[in-house]
């Protein structure tokens, strides 16, 4: 690792995260806060940890985030995206079982907007015939 710390930021729906990665014993410090401390749900703190646990690297490196926008939920994603562009730089072998898992690719999916004449972007008004 040439690179003391290695920096790359991951994206999903409206959240956008920045990560930072070095060297350490696997400590999570999501804007300024523990992981757990930051996410309540136990589903979110699996989520973050994922591209470690696919690559067998799960206390080799310390995740230092700043995430803003959206739910905790499209943060959890775009911190995994993030950490999982940033152990690309590392390590472009990683690649391979990272994108056979799907963590690679970006999420497009987004909210689709509310249309005029309709409740929301699918929803009509109610129809009354009498």
């Amino acid at each position: 690792m040439a690179q003391t710390r290695t920096y790359s930021t991951g994206r999903r729906k409206t959240s956008v995260a920045r990560v930072w990665l070095q060297a350490g014993s696997g400590k999570f410090q999501i804007n300024g806060r523990d992981d757990a401390n930051y996410f309540g749900r136990a589903t979110s703190q699996m989520i973050i940890r994922q591209p470690f646990e696919t690559v067998d690297q799960m206390d080799t490196y310390d995740v230092m985030c700043t995430v803003i926008g959206g739910g905790l939920s499209s943060q959890a994603s775009a911190i995994r995206h993030g950490i999982t562009r940033a152990l690309m730089l590392i390590d472009p072998e990683l690649r391979v079982p990272l994108k056979r898992k799907g963590f690679v690719t970006r999420d497009p999916r987004k909210k689709e907007r509310k249309k005029y004449g309709q409740r929301g972007a699918r929803a009509k008004f109610q129809f009354s015939k009498r």
